[in-house]
């Protein structure tokens, strides 16, 4: 056997075993974090951020009360997010945001 199909023999083998080893890497981490979420209550659901009942981050569902008032047509706005046309407009023409304040 020439030395160079030794070699790429012996490659093929330390391939499969590293591949191997890797499986078994695999295996015990997997263990190891199914033990820690079993013991501490942890699911998938989790882990994806929808746990109910979780606090910070996302949309909570409450609306804020309104800051500013459209005299013309009754319509409000929380003073969160884009501005309102209506507000805009008023903006463009030369009012303040203030006059709206409530």
């Amino acid at each position: 056997m020439k030395k160079s199909e030794e070699i790429r023999q012996k490659i093929q083998e330390l391939e499969q075993q590293a591949e191997q080893a890797r499986k078994e890497e695999l295996s015990e981490a997997i263990a190891k974090i199914r033990q820690i979420m079993s013991d501490n209550g942890i699911t998938i659901a989790d882990l994806d951020g929808r746990r109910s009942g979780r606090k910070g981050g996302g949309s909570t569902g409450v609306k804020r009360p309104p800051k500013f008032r459209d005299p013309a047509t009754g319509n409000t706005w929380a003073g969160v997010g884009r501005a309102p046309n209506w507000i805009t407009e008023a903006e463009a023409a030369g009012k303040s945001r203030e006059e709206f304040r409530i």
